[in-house]
């Protein structure tokens, strides 16, 4: 392959690599969601975590030129955010980078207003016993366009 196709090769699969990112201040958690991901056998699929809201800020900064595709992230983390929720916090974070305008940002809780908070912010949600409850083609309706 000449040297000008390997790195068109190259820059395509990084354009259309789906980046994840799982955040949720319990490590249990964050495999779970992880290996459900994984078991969906989806290619090119890259999976980072974060277990605060604020380091899941931080990750989402970094990867500002290639943006995460999909965010799933816990509300119940750190209190620093009262009277909002860590997680909700962390959404409104990323909704003011334009270049996650067109990520899926979906939270995952257990917490009675999920759907509530999903709804106010243009998200969508997966209450954790549905998650708990499914097999993980549960995950694919978020990782799928």
């Amino acid at each position: 392959m000449p040297d000008r196709t390997k790195l068109f090769y190259v820059f395509c699969r990084i354009c259309i690599m789906n980046k994840i990112l799982i955040v949720d201040d319990v490590p249990g958690w964050i495999r779970f969601h992880k290996n459900n991901i994984e078991y969906l056998g989806i290619e090119d699929i890259e999976i980072d975590t974060a277990e605060s809201a604020l380091s899941g800020l931080a990750k989402v900064e970094a990867s500002i030129d290639n943006p995460y595709s999909v965010i799933f992230t816990d509300l119940q983390m750190e209190s620093n955010f009262l009277p909002k929720y860590a997680g909700e916090w962390l959404i409104e974070q990323i909704k003011t980078y334009k270049e996650y305008c067109n990520s899926r940002l979906v939270i995952v809780s257990a917490s009675p207003a999920i759907e509530r908070i999903a709804k106010r912010h243009g998200v969508l949600f997966l209450p954790k016993i549905a998650a708990r409850n499914s097999d993980a083609e549960v995950y694919r309706k978020f990782l799928i366009n």
